[in-house]
């Protein structure tokens, strides 16, 4: 059974977090093949590199019966998207926590520098979690493991390596299985 599944997924850059994760939902609607596979991207292509990245992960779901919606900020507004007896593949929480902490920056004034405002979309995160799992709408999230990275003396990287962490250990405590990859293989931690 699948209903309320909520699995995490984190690693390395590189590490086959995406394609394991991928695996992961497939499995866990083997029993269910009728069920729509979400894949919700968070990339936006604003570089080069990052364009070659989106293209590349496409490929990997070429031919498959993934249905992608991009969903860089504003998690919640995936809620009307999401259809009954959908299964998701949430791509990544690092990305979208920069988009959202970024949110903003056009006008001069990006999220992370405004009172509240990470704090505000870290709840409305959680909260459309909540609800799609009270919809029995299985969940993969990946993310990826920047912690492990030199403290930084920037206030902006401090900030948005202590929200992830923040994240992460909330993923980690809801979770039904949580896995680490490395080099490709899996560590399950839960």
């Amino acid at each position: 059974m699948v209903s309320n599944e909520l699995v995490f997924i984190t690693g390395g850059v590189r590490s086959g977090k995406s394609a394991y994760a991928e695996k992961c939902l497939i499995n866990l609607v083997a029993t269910s093949p009728k069920k729509r596979l979400v894949y919700v991207a968070t990339g936006v292509p604003f570089d080069e590199e990052m364009k070659q990245r989106i293209i590349r992960h496409q490929n990997d779901r070429a031919g498959q019966r993934w249905t992608t919606i991009e969903q860089p900020t504003d998690f919640s507004k995936l809620l009307s998207k999401i259809k009954e007896g959908d299964a998701i593949l949430w791509d990544c929480v690092t990305t979208w926590l920069t988009n959202e902490f970024y949110d903003g920056y056009e006008t001069g004034v990006s999220c992370f520098q405004k009172e509240g405002c990470i704090e505000r979309k870290f709840i409305e995160m959680q909260n459309t979690i909540y609800a799609l799992r009270e919809r029995n709408i299985p969940i993969v999230v990946v993310s990826n493991e920047v912690l492990d990275e030199p403290l930084s003396t920037s206030y902006e990287v401090k900030l948005y390596q202590k929200w992830l962490g923040r994240i992460h250990q909330w993923f980690v405590a809801e979770a039904t299985t949580a896995i680490e990859m490395e080099y490709g293989q899996m560590h399950q931690w839960k």
